[in-house]
Order: structure tokens, then C-alpha cells, then sequence
């Protein structure tokens, strides 16, 4: 066990024992009196999407998975909404959603990637806060967050009110109410933007304690003038709130002084959860936090902690079974409340007043110069400078300064406020239905837009959307202009220019590339930020034809007729209308000529092209594209390729093709890496198979030889092992997608478990190591599509599944793949209580044969659920 999976202190849990504890007292939520815990996670990742295709491309840094949000995903997201309590057996007693005890935010951009990609954890989030909201006098756990996560201090006043107008929509239209505080980025605060949030409503924010300068206790009868306690060392006491007066000296007293609230977190404690070991063991993490109660009689005070969310789970690897375990068993028994900072707040107004320093933030100790100049902060070392930090921040200046004049001009004529559309903009890019886009634009439009109106429209918008997306802190943060963040950010740099080119045409690109001329790297090859720019931000913009050609290739592969069926007709944000297609086959070649609309989800603009691809074999593709000139002309283009191609000659039948569309030609190389890969997949599947056969033969040929080699305890040749492991994950990946046929045939599926164990037990005679990423997936699913129907399919075969389940869990394990049963697990444990139990209570009351519901606890077991307690009844 480690100390994440089994706290100290705990003992032995039983199922009858474990209970998710109200985290208050006999005096709960309503009056303030004791203490007060808030763990504060800020779960946040960085806007990854392709601003060309809307979607997250295939990250390899990530592997195994697609990118590091699904990574990050599986390490932290979703192990935070179905944390385990284990007893000390490792079985599970208890599963928490700590989103439900703990102060957090999401970013906008993480939290529409999650809705997207598993809609089950974004549900549990949405359910944690409406819980919370209930147990803590409708105050909430979720709190908001400035859009984008750009540094607040270095933007303009329009930025800053924008970042906060989608910060706080995008909140309300997932948590169903108002914000009553919101997360700045890196916690970066100056005045300037304490008055923006107050304009919009936000009432509290939450700041490190060396953000603060001075305070003081409010005036009072006794004393009217209270001295300023200077604070600026870290020595502001976090166990209160205080109130932050944003306008002093305004000449008149009786006008009420704007303000915000504020709360500092505990800087050591919140330090430690980062950087030493007090997270992995809740014993140890509640003395942590109890050491830092103040032992001064006041009526109540609260003990705060602010990290990164992603600390839990993914940066410190379990520790989320640590918050689980603090937050329904540790803390309550301290006698400690657990709650969020909106509920302390309504219990504790502030009695202090604090002053902050000019301009701060949590991760830099020059102010916010991490984001704009060479301040050490981030640096390798001392061995790589950030010299490029303030040219990059001043090219992006420029380039806003100009899109700004750009948007004026021209949105006025089509935009009765350009300036307030864009603060609403959020509702469109929530929602990208076409109905909504257009009861967007019919409430902003100066008059009846047309068709081209509206694409100019809402290229502006989204040219805006991208001016604010360069700014995402993450570009900064790091050592080098280079990296993944600063190119991610010049792509949207990029795509802003572009569109206000095609809006305007305004040729902006070559004055930002001279700017960024000046923004040294660290890297030889790059030399400065133009060179970044040239290399992996040029290569990387995807016109309308680039999105033709991938239709085009790929239509070779998406149906026997090699049209693409209704449902996908779409390649990311673009809507395909093919409008007309002919595919021919001659000998090795293959010609496919179409015509299509391309239309754009996001800015709805459209282009009617034609294309022709020839396949040549193997991974050689010839594709042109052009603008559609007419029904003539293309029939006429259609019938010369085609008459080409009957001579069966790859190179006239090219030549037919440069004298319709020109020299400009796309390949396989020009498709998106997503469809790129499958494809290449496919055209290896034909190799691989034959491949898998002769490793298949050859191990076969030579089993005898292989059993000697390891009876005698040899070293194994080389060859003869791989052939081995390869034949064996080859047999195993056949049998398990038969077993995904057959999974609703019993005898079958049962045949095929047996040859699945036979495969396990000579993988482990023979010391083979599967390497079968899909088949462990496979068999995850498989297990949860059989425990589902066990549990929920009124006709399915109850004694047949919980065998065919369990021999299944067996031989997973068996297998030695590295499977995951967490979901099964999940299924399982929520339907426990609700099922399990009462059918066993039943059979208890009845007098009734118990077999049944032994089997299923004897499954509980093989799930690594406690059901000791209810088996001991049963006996």
C-alpha cells in the first residue's frame, strides 16, 4: 500500500463502517463558530485547439494518450470525481466526488474540452457544485475564471472586460447561477482590474499572501483611525477575509467607496501541497492544517489552501484518494467544517481592510515581468535567457492595436456595437448552432446583413476571439519562444492577421514578423521569433483547399463506393456538401473526381471547388484542387481525366491531370495528422497481417525449440522471443474482437474466454510481454458492457454473466496488459446500495436461497469492493 491508498491513522474500514460525513458540526452552515477548512483547486489547460479545425491534433509528448489533456484527464479529472477510500486490504470502501467538498474553478477552455470528451465527469462537476450549493446555504463550490487565463495587469481595459464578460457567461450557462467570486491567472492583480471585476459584479477573489502591502482593522467608535500594519513579507493573517477599497481620497465621504473582498491562502501550507510530501497521507495533511489554527479565542476563523487542481492526481500521482479521505473522515473529525470561500463569506463579513502592492502574482517575484520580460523566473537554470519575452509582448501589442483599427472600421458598419457583440460573443462560441449564430446577429447587426455581410461578420468576431487567445499566459510561462505554448499562441496571432486580411485586406503580416524579429531564441535553429513563426506557424495555416484534398484521399477509403456517407460528411468545423463524385478503377489505379462546397462552421464562409485524386498505390497520392468554374467545365475536365485514365498509365493520366488543375498538387503527407494516420494504418493493415502470419509460422515451427531455451533457463534468441510475442498478441487480438462479436452469445463468448486463457498461460510459460494497447481497452469495455447488462438487462442470464465475468476479470489480469476495471468498478459501487443490498436483504428476510447474491458480492470481490460485511450476513 502507499500512504495515498491507506492513510495513517485510518485502521481497517468495513463497508458497514465507512461513511460520507456532512462536514459540518450540530452548528452547520448558518452561524460562524470554529474552524473552517477550504482546499482550493485551480484545474486549468491551456486552449491546445488547431485554430484552423477547432480540435485538439495528436500531441506525441503525451503518449500513450492523444494529448495532454486526456492524459491529464485520466491522471486528475476523472480520478477527482470518483475518488477511492480503501480499507487496508486495497478494496474499496467508498467512492467521493471531491469536486464536492473542495473550492475549485476550471478554466472555460478545459471545461468545454471536458463536456466534449467525457460528459460523465463534466456531469459529476455540475452535480459537486448543486450539492455543495445545498449543503452550504446555496453557496456553491465552483467559482469562475478570467476566460483564457491571460495575465490581467497587461491587458487593455477592453480585454480585461471581455475576459471577464465569457469568464462569468460561461459560467452561468454551466452551473445555472451568477459567480460570486472568479480566478485570475496566475493570480495576477492590479487595481485596474479589481475595478473591472467590480463593474461586472464579482464580489470576492482569491490572492497568494505576498500580494498584500498593508492592513488594518475596520474604524470603530474606540478607534476611529486604526494604524496600518505593514504586511508586505508574507505576514498577513490568512484566517479571515478582508475588504479591498479600490478608490481612497475621492473628497466626499458620504459616497460609497467601491470594494472588493478578499481572501489570501495559506502560503506554506498550499507550498508544502506542491512541493514536499504532506499530500500523500490525510493524517499528516490534517495536522499540516491544524497546525496553523489559531489558538486566539475569536469565534471562527478559516484555514485556506490554494494550489494547482492538476497537483492532485497527475503531479503528485493518488493523492486524490488523500482529499477523499480528509474531506469525509479526517476534517469532520477534527471537528472541522469544510466549506468554500462564498459560504464563509456569508457567514464572516470582513472586518479588516487591506491594501494590496501595485502589480503581483503568485508565480512571479518581479510582479508579472514572467510575462513580459527577462526576470529569471521559468529560466533552465540560468542556462537559457527570456530575453524574447518583451518583443514577443510588444509584437502582440502591435498586432491588437492594429486588429483593434481594423475592427472599428469595419464593424461599425455591420455591428450596432462591435465592442458589446464582442463581449457577448461567448453565447456563439458556446454554441455554434446555425440558429443561434443567427439570433446573435440579428440582435447586433446595424441592418439586414447579407450573406457575405455576415461572414464578414463573424470573421471580425472571431478575428477578435483570436487576439485574445495570443495572450494565453502559458505562452510566457517557459524558457523558450519555441516550445508548444509561444507557437500555440503566435497560431492564433496568425489566424487573427489572416482574418482581418480577408475582412479588410490589410496586409499585417509582414510588420508582426519584423517585431518578432527582434525576440532572440534560445534554439540555434530558430535564431528569433520570425524564424518560429516561419517554420511552425506558416507551415501550419490550412486553407479551404488543403480541406478539399483531405476529403478527396480520404474519400478513397470511407465506403465501398467511396462517397462519404451523411453522418460524416464533415471534417472538423468545415460542413462538406458533395455536390457530385466518380470514382474508376484501372488495374493499380485508382481516380476519383469530385465537385464540393466547403462551408466554414465558425465563419460561415463557403467555397465551391473541384478536385481529382489518383491513387497510385501503396502511400503514393496525386490530388489537385481548383475553384469551380462551371457545370461545363467540369464535365468537360471529368470526362478528359477519365479518358486518361483508360490507357492504364499512371503518368499521362497525371499529365491529363497538371493540364486541367496546374502544378499545385496535395499528397498524403497534406492531410491532417488524425485521418493521416489512419489511413497509413490502413494501408500498412494489408502487411502487418501478412507480417503476423509468418511470426505465427515461424513460432509455431519452432515451439519446441523455445520450451527448451526456458527449461534449461537460457537467454532466449532474440528472434525467436519477438516472434513469439508477436504471434501470441496477434492470436489474442483476433480472439478478442470475435469476443466483441459475440458478446451477447453466451456458449461463444464462453469459448472465447477459454482461448483467451490458453493464450495467457502460454504468454506466461514463454515470459511474453503482450504489447496490445487496443485489446487492453478492448477488454475494459468488454467487462463494462457485460456488467452493465448484468446489473441493468432484465434478460440477461444472471448465474451465466457473473461466471463469464468473472473468468473474463481473471484473465485480464492474466494477460498482464496493464488493465484498468476503475469503470467497472464505478458501475459496481453505485449500484451496490441501491440493489445489491436490497436483494440480499431479501433473500435474508425470505428464508431464500443466498447463492445469488453471493455470486454477485463474490464479483464485488473480484472488483476490489469491500462487501466483507454483507457477505458475513449472508453466511
Amino acid at each position: 500500500m502507499t500512504p495515498a491508498e491507506q492513510p495513517v491513522g485510518s485502521g481497517s474500514i468495513s463497508t458497514s463502517s465507512i461513511t460520507i460525513q456532512d462536514t459540518h458540526h450540530s452548528d452547520p452552515t448558518n452561524q460562524a463558530t470554529g474552524v473552517y477548512v477550504t482546499v482550493h483547486g485551480h484545474f486549468y489547460q491551456p486552449p491546445r485547439e488547431n485554430p484552423y479545425l477547432d480540435a485538439i491534433e495528436r500531441q506525441p509528448s503525451a503518449a500513450p494518450f492523444h494529448d495532454w489533456n486526456e492524459r491529464i484527464h485520466w491522471e486528475c479529472y476523472r480520478p477527482n470525481a470518483f475518488a477511492r477510500i480503501l480499507n487496508d486490504r486495497g478494496e474499496v470502501v467508498g467512492i467521493v466526488n471531491n469536486y464536492e467538498y473542495m473550492s475549485f474553478n476550471i478554466g472555460p477552455t478545459l471545461m468545454s474540452w471536458l463536456e466534449r470528451y467525457d460528459v460523465e465527469v463534466y456531469q459529476r462537476i455540475l452535480e459537486a457544485d448543486a450539492k455543495s450549493c445545498e449543503r452550504l446555504q446555496g453557496h456553491g463550490n465552483a467559482i469562475a475564471q478570467v476566460y483564457n487565463h491571460i495575465i490581467m495587469p497587461l491587458a487593455s481595459d477592453r480585454d480585461k472586460r471581455t475576459q471577464i464578460c465569457w469568464g462569468k457567461e460561461d459560467f452561468k450557462s454551466r452551473f445555472g447561477r451568477d459567480p460570486q467570486g472568479m480566478w485570475l491567472a496566475e493570480t495576477a492583480v492590479d487595481y485596474a482590474t479589481l475595478e473591472a471585476l467590480v463593474a461586472e459584479g464579482i464580489r470576492f477573489i482569491i490572492l497568494a499572501p505576498s500580494q498584500a502591502q498593508r492592513c488594518r482593522p475596520f474604524p470603530n467608535t474606540n478607534d476611529p483611525q486604526p494604524e496600518w500594519l505593514e504586511v508586505g513579507g508574507n505576514q498577513i493573517d490568512p484566517t479571515r477575509p478582508y475588504r479591498c477599497y479600490l478608490r481612497r481620497g475621492m473628497g466626499n465621504s458620504d459616497i460609497p467607496c467601491p470594494y472588493i473582498d478578499i481572501f489570501f491562502y495559506d502560503g506554506p501550507i498550499s507550498r508544502d501541497m506542491g512541493f514536499s510530501d504532506v499530500v500523500y497521507n490525510s493524517h499528516h495533511f490534517a495536522g499540516r492544517i491544524g497546525a496553523a489554527v489559531r489558538g486566539d479565542h475569536r469565534p471562527s476563523q478559516l484555514i485556506s489552501v490554494a494550489t494547482d487542481g492538476e497537483t492532485f492526481g497527475h503531479h503528485k500521482k493518488g493523492t486524490e484518494k488523500t482529499l477523499a479521505y480528509a474531506f469525509t473522515q479526517e476534517f469532520p473529525s477534527q471537528g472541522w467544517t469544510v466549506t468554500n470561500f462564498a459560504h464563509y463569506l456569508s457567514l464572516n463579513s470582513p472586518t479588516w481592510e487591506v491594501e494590496l502592492k501595485p502589480v503581483t502574482a503568485w508565480s512571479c517575484a518581479h510582479g508579472v515581468d514572467r510575462w513580459q520580460d527577462d526576470c529569471g523566473c521559468g529560466g533552465e537554470g540560468g542556462v537559457w535567457h527570456q530575453k524574447w519575452r518583451r518583443p514577443l509582448r510588444n509584437a502582440l501589442n502591435w498586432l491588437r492595436d492594429q486588429l483593434v483599427e481594423v475592427f472599428e472600421e469595419y464593424g461599425n458598419k455591420l455591428l450596432r456595437d462591435p465592442w458589446q457583440a464582442r463581449d457577448e460573443y461567448i453565447q456563439v462560441v458556446r454554441d455554434r448552432s446555425p440558429e443561434n449564430i443567427s439570433r446573435f446577429l440579428s440582435r447586433h447587426q446595424t441592418h439586414k446583413l447579407t450573406a457575405v455581410e455576415q461572414v464578414d461578420a463573424l470573421r471580425l468576431l472571431e478575428m477578435q476571439r483570436h487576439a485574445l487567445f495570443m495572450y494565453t499566459s502559458c505562452g510566457w510561462f517557459f524558457e523558450e519562444l519555441s516550445r508548444p505554448e509561444g507557437t500555440q499562441i503566435l497560431r492564433y496571432a496568425a489566424r487573427a492577421l489572416e482574418l482581418a486580411g480577408d475582412v479588410a485586406g490589410v496586409q499585417l503580416e509582414k510588420g508582426f514578423l519584423k517585431r518578432l524579429a527582434s525576440a532572440p531564441s534560445n534554439v540555434d535553429l530558430f535564431k528569433h521569433g520570425g524564424e518560429v513563426y516561419r517554420q511552425l506557424v506558416q507551415t501550419a495555416q490550412i486553407s479551404f483547399k488543403q480541406v478539399a484534398a483531405h476529403y478527396a484521399i480520404t474519400s478513397l477509403f470511407n465506403s465501398q463506393n467511396s462517397s462519404l456517407s451523411a453522418h460524416q460528411k464533415r471534417i472538423y468545423c468545415y460542413t462538406v456538401n458533395e455536390i457530385d463524385y466518380k470514382l474508376q478503377r484501372m488495374g493499380a489505379l485508382t481516380l476519383a473526381v469530385g465537385n464540393l462546397q466547403l462551408v466554414s462552421e465558425i465563419t460561415w464562409e463557403s467555397e465551391n471547388l473541384v478536385f481529382a485524386v489518383l491513387h497510385l498505390g501503396g502511400w503514393d497520392f496525386h490530388c489537385c484542387i481548383q475553384l469551380f468554374t462551371g457545370r461545363r467545365d467540369y464535365s468537360q475536365s471529368k470526362e478528359k481525366l477519365f479518358t486518361s485514365l483508360q490507357q492504364a498509365s499512371a503518368a499521362q493520366t497525371i499529365l491529363a491531370m497538371t493540364q486541367v488543375f496546374g502544378t499545385e498538387a496535395f499528397n498524403l503527407q497534406n492531410l491532417f495528422a488524425e485521418e493521416r494516420h489512419r489511413i497509413m494504418r490502413l494501408l500498412s493493415q494489408e502487411t502487418l497481417t501478412r507480417l503476423d502470419q509468418l511470426y505465427t509460422q515461424a513460432y509455431r515451427d519452432n515451439y519446441g525449440v523455445l520450451m527448451a531455451f526456458h527449461r534449461d533457463e537460457l537467454a532466449v534468441p532474440q528472434e525467436l522471443q519477438v516472434a513469439a510475442e508477436i504471434a501470441l498478441g496477434y492470436r489474442c487480438m483476433t480472439t478478442l474482437r470475435s469476443l466483441e462479436q459475440d458478446i451477447t452469445e453466451p456458449q461463444t463468448c464462453w469459448n472465447h474466454i477459454v482461448e483467451l486463457e490458453a493464450i495467457a498461460t502460454e504468454a506466461k510459460h514463454l515470459r511474453c510481454r503482450l504489447n496490445i494497447p487496443e485489446g487492453k481497452q478492448m477488454l475494459e469495455q468488454l467487462i463494462l458492457r457485460l456488467l452493465w447488462r448484468l446489473l441493468y438487462d432484465a434478460n440477461g442470464s444472471c448465474s451465466t454473466d457473473i461466471q463469464c465475468l468473472e473468468r473474463l476479470i481473471n484473465v485480464s489480469y492474466q494477460l498482464n496488459i496493464g488493465i484498468s476495471l476503475h469503470q467497472s468498478q464505478e458501475l459496481y459501487f453505485s449500484c451496490l446500495q441501491t440493489q445489491i443490498v436490497p436483494l440480499c436483504q431479501t433473500a435474508i428476510a425470505n428464508e431464500e436461497d443466498p447463492s445469488q447474491c453471493l455470486q454477485l458480492l463474490k464479483l464485488g470481490q473480484k472488483l476490489a469492493v469491500d462487501v466483507s460485511a454483507i457477505v458475513d450476513q449472508l453466511k
